[in-house]
C-alpha cells in the first residue's frame, strides 16, 4: 500500500505562511512531522491573513479573476530601485520595476532569497518519488516530497546548482528531512535553514546552519516550544545577528516570537512578546519589520529592533503580511491578500528614522496570485545605495525581557 507523505503540491511547508493543510506521515519516524503539522495550523491562524476582510477561499471579487500561472501582471509606471525576488505557482520570479522574469520552470520551487551580494538566488525545490520506512519492522511504501537546496543566477545564465538534498537512504530505507526558508550568510557559506535534518526520527524543525564548506548541518543553540520549532530566519546586513521566530502556543492561541540570536557568542534573547513573525531587519540593524498578528487577520508594523516596541502600523487592512526592507532603507514591501490573491504592495517612508510616516502606497503586482507561503527578497546594488547611517547595525540592545539572555 503506499502512503502519502506530503499533501498537494506547493502546500507542504509546516513552517510557511500560507495556509497550512494536512499530510500524512509514517507513524514512527513521521510522528514528530504529523504533529508539527496539525498544532502549526492553529498556530498559524494567529500568523497568515485569515478571515476579516481577506481570507483563503473568499469570494476573489468582481472582475478579479488571477492571472494564468505564467504571467505577473506589472502597470507600466511601476519604478523601484533594485530587484525583487518572489514566488508564484511554484517558481521563482524577480521583477526590476515594471520588467519581470521568471527563473524557474519547475512548478515545486518555493522560499527564493538573494545572496548578499545579489549574484544568486537561493531556494527550495521539493521532488516526488517514492520513499520506503519501517513500521512494526516491515517495510511500508510512500509517496515522499523531498527538499532540495539549490541556486540559480540572478540573471538566469548557467545552470541551477544544488547545495544540499534531503534524501536519506539508511541501508533499505529512504527518507527525507525537511529544509526551509534558506538565507545565506554575509560570510558566504553559512545558510540558516530550518530543518529537522539530518535526523528527522530524532530531531524537530528548528533553526539550523548549514555550512558549504564543510556539508555539515549544526542545531543552534535556542530554546523551542517542542515540538513547534523555529521560522523565518534573516540576518541583519552586516551578518552580526541572525532575526527568527521561536513559535509558541497560549493554550489555543499561537504565540510566535521574534528573537535575535549572536553567532559569535551563541546567545540569544527575545524582542517582542506574541504575535509576531516575519522579522525583516532596516539596513542599519537598528528596526524591524514585522507580521502583526491577532484574531482578524496580520498587518505589517515596525519595531524598535531592542526593545520589540511598535514604533509604526505600515498597513491596517488584515490581508498584509511578509514584510522586505528596502535595502535603500525608505520602503517596504509586502505582500497583501485581496479575496484569495496574493499580490506584492510597496509602501514608502517618509521623515527621519524612527520617527515615520507612510507616504505613497504602490501595487507592485496586479492580480498576479503569488505563493503567499514565500517571502519576498530584495536586493540594491551597494552604488545605487544611499551613504549608511553611522549608527552600527551590530550594537547590543538596550535591554531585554526577564526571560531573555543578552548577546
Amino acid at each position: 500500500m503506499t502512503r502519502r507523505a506530503s499533501a498537494v503540491r506547493g502546500t507542504r511547508d509546516p513552517y510557511g505562511l500560507g495556509p497550512a493543510r494536512d499530510y500524512i506521515a509514517p507513524t514512527v519516524a513521521g510522528i514528530a512531522l504529523l504533529i508539527v503539522a496539525a498544532l502549526t495550523f492553529s498556530l498559524m491562524n494567529n500568523g497568515i491573513p485569515f478571515g476579516g476582510r481577506a481570507g483563503p477561499g473568499a469570494n476573489p471579487g468582481p472582475n478579479r479573476t488571477p492571472a494564468p500561472s505564467n504571467v505577473v501582471i506589472v502597470e507600466p509606471e511601476v519604478t523601484f530601485p533594485g530587484t525583487i525576488v518572489y514566488a508564484k505557482a511554484g517558481n521563482i520570479w524577480v521583477q526590476s520595476g515594471k520588467d519581470v522574469r521568471q527563473l524557474t520552470d519547475a512548478g515545486v520551487d518555493s522560499m527564493p532569497s538573494f545572496s548578499p551580494d545579489g549574484e544568486w538566488v537561493y531556494f527550495i525545490r521539493e521532488q516526488t518519488g517514492k520513499g520506503l520506512f519501517p513500521v512494526n519492522g516491515r517495510l511500508n511504501w510512500y509517496d515522499l516530497a523531498t527538499p532540495e537546496l539549490l541556486r540559480i543566477r540572478t540573471d538566469g545564465e548557467g545552470e541551477i546548482e544544488g547545495i544540499v538534498n534531503g534524501r536519506i537512504k539508511d541501508g533499505r530505507s529512504l527518507w527525507f528531512f525537511w529544509m526551509r526558508q534558506p538565507v545565506l550568510s554575509p560570510d558566504g557559506h553559512t545558510i540558516a535553514v530550518v530543518s529537522d535534518g539530518t535526523d528527522p526520527g530524532e530531531n524537530d524543525i528548528v533553526m539550523q546552519f548549514y555550512d558549504t564548506e564543510t556539508g555539515k548541518f549544526t542545531k543552534l543553540k535556542l530554546a523551542q516550544s517542542a515540538p513547534l520549532g523555529h521560522q523565518d530566519p534573516v540576518w541583519l546586513p552586516d551578518g552580526s545577528y541572525l532575526l527568527l521566530v521561536k513559535n509558541g502556543r497560549d493554550g489555543s492561541r499561537g504565540a510566535p516570537q521574534i528573537i535575535r540570536y549572536n553567532p559569535e557568542n551563541e546567545r540569544s534573547f527575545t524582542v517582542t512578546g506574541p504575535g509576531y513573525i516575519s522579522p525583516a531587519p532596516s539596513p542599519d540593524g537598528r528596526y524591524i519589520a514585522a507580521t502583526r498578528t491577532d484574531n482578524f487577520g496580520t498587518d505589517v508594523v515596525i519595531l524598535d529592533g531592542a526593545t520589540g516596541a511598535e514604533i509604526l502600523r505600515v498597513t491596517d487592512d488584515d490581508g498584509s503580511f511578509s514584510p522586505v526592507w528596502s535595502p535603500a532603507g525608505d520602503a517596504i514591501a509586502y505582500l497583501h491578500l485581496d479575496g484569495s490573491i496574493v499580490d506584492l504592495k510597496m509602501a514608502t517612508l517618509e521623515g527621519a528614522a524612527g520617527s515615520w510616516t507612510i507616504g505613497d502606497t504602490t501595487s507592485l503586482t496586479e492580480v498576479s496570485g503569488l505563493d503567499a507561503a514565500s517571502r519576498p527578497g530584495w536586493f540594491i546594488p551597494v552604488d545605487q545605495l544611499p551613504t549608511p547611517s553611522a549608527a552600527p547595525s551590530s550594537a547590543a540592545p538596550a535591554s531585554t525581557s526577564p526571560a531573555s539572555t543578552a548577546p
